[in-house]
């Protein structure tokens, strides 16, 4: 199905809530191991986050979706790193970015590789990952799922796999959120600034991905999280694909180091 695709250098340029996620109730939360943490929209509407979950080993939801992974894998979002180590003690070459500096080293400190990074920044390999990741709510990321599934498609290989946690309701939110730790007061200067959210069910993560080329793989639940695999249409090709694939290859096949460092978790990148 042919589609229109934003340029690469639209897609690129940082997201405005790059720094919300580096706010102070983030990176408390993850450096401690555990909440309260929350998405706050402007009604005073509160999501928790599950911070504990994240901050510890994979669990058998997650393992429902990594043994479906597919060549090497980028996880998006991949807050403090245990989606990446266990694709790295399954073999798999993983990477994460996150815009959190706490998330990009603890992920460092479980032995994975992991990238200070938007989603929407120049990324090592782009148009040539096997699979991509967007769990724990992060097909949110950004506000706005047809730009996110359009990015998501520059950065896979033709017929690359996107698994992606889905909200268990039938739910199409777009929302503006600030995290909160729930505290009335405490030591931060200011209130987290708000950022655009977006919370999606199964049918409409599907509805938007249809039109843009992408095919239902799989759907399934696991303790009670509901979770989709798309795949990228072999036909398609995006702008910054064609530019970038041939660095790509070089980034992908050679250059996830054996000792990673805080400074160049991949070279190159």
């Amino acid at each position: 199905m042919s589609r229109t695709v934003p340029r690469s250098d639209a897609l690129s340029r940082p997201h405005p809530d790059s720094s919300s996620w580096s706010t102070d109730p983030y990176a408390d939360a993850l450096r401690n191991g555990h909440g309260p943490l929350f998405l706050r929209r402007t009604d005073g509407w509160l999501l928790p986050l599950d911070v504990e979950r994240w901050c510890a080993g994979a669990d058998a939801a997650d393992q429902s979706a990594l043994h479906r992974c597919e060549g090497p894998v980028l996880d998006i979002g991949c807050g403090p790193g245990r989606l990446v180590a266990a694709l790295a003690a399954r073999g798999h070459r993983a990477l994460g970015i996150d815009v959190s500096e706490a998330a990009v080293a603890s992920t460092l400190r479980l032995g994975g590789s992991a990238l200070h990074r938007s989603v929407f920044d120049p990324l090592p390999g782009e148009g040539r990952w096997g699979t991509v990741l967007l769990v724990d709510g992060n097909i949110g990321i950004g506000g706005d799922p047809r730009r996110l599934l359009h990015r998501t498609a520059a950065v896979l290989a033709p017929g690359g796999l996107l698994i992606a946690e889905t909200a268990p309701q039938d739910i199409d939110e777009r929302v503006r959120v600030q995290l909160d730790d729930g505290r009335a007061t405490g030591p931060r200067s200011a209130p987290a600034e708000p950022f655009p959210w977006a919370r999606l069910g199964t049918p409409a993560l599907l509805r938007h991905a249809r039109p843009l080329g992408w095919h239902p793989a799989d759907q399934w639940e696991a303790d009670g999280r509901c979770f989709v695999s798309l795949r990228r249409s072999r036909s398609v090709r995006t702008t910054s694909q064609s530019a970038d694939s041939a660095n790509s290859a070089a980034v992908i096949s050679s250059q996830f180091p054996r000792n990673t460092s805080t400074e160049s978790p991949l070279a190159g990148s």
